[in-house]
């Protein structure tokens, strides 16, 4: 078992290697979509799972940019091996990174809550009280209600 500050700098350098190795070594034009945003190397340096986007919002064209990788995963680890200097070169799985769809979400769901916000600031605005006497009982009113019968109030405990 290798150190896991080991495993995560050996992630960084995958990174770096693997954005350059799309930009440089894959003569495909879907490459230039694809950005490589982490990396997590398994703790035993066996496996490596690449995250990437793609920037564009276009299905066909994320799917396009997925099989890319997918079948120029041997040039991308032949480099990455090439470039490293361990003994074993990790095996690579590319996942599609769900962080900008979340952010979107969360943008989204964000500006609903100012709209409503907006709303009640504009009726608060024109609000009035329900009544013009305060909505609390006073000490006043605790004494006439004792006088009643009414339950004692706490002083009178």
């Amino acid at each position: 078992m290798a150190d896991p500050a080991r495993a995560s700098r050996l992630a960084s350098r995958i990174k770096v290697i693997i954005a350059e190795a799309l930009r440089s070594r894959v003569k495909d034009d879907r490459a230039e979509l694809i950005t490589v945003t982490d990396t997590r190397v398994t703790n035993d340096l066996q496996s490596a799972t690449v995250y990437y986007t793609v920037m564009t919002a276009d299905e066909h064209e994320k799917q396009a940019a997925e099989e890319l990788l997918r079948a120029n995963q041997g040039v991308l680890r032949s480099e990455m091996g090439r470039q490293l200097s361990i003994r074993l070169t990790p095996t690579l799985d590319f996942v599609a990174d769900e962080i900008p769809e979340s952010a979107a979400h969360l943008e989204d769901l964000l500006a609903k809550a100012r709209e409503q916000d907006e709303k009640v600031r504009a009726l608060r605005e024109n609000a009035e009280p329900a009544s013009s006497e305060s909505p609390y009982r006073s000490d006043a009113d605790a004494g006439e209600a004792n006088a009643e019968g009414d339950r004692p109030s706490p002083e009178d405990r």
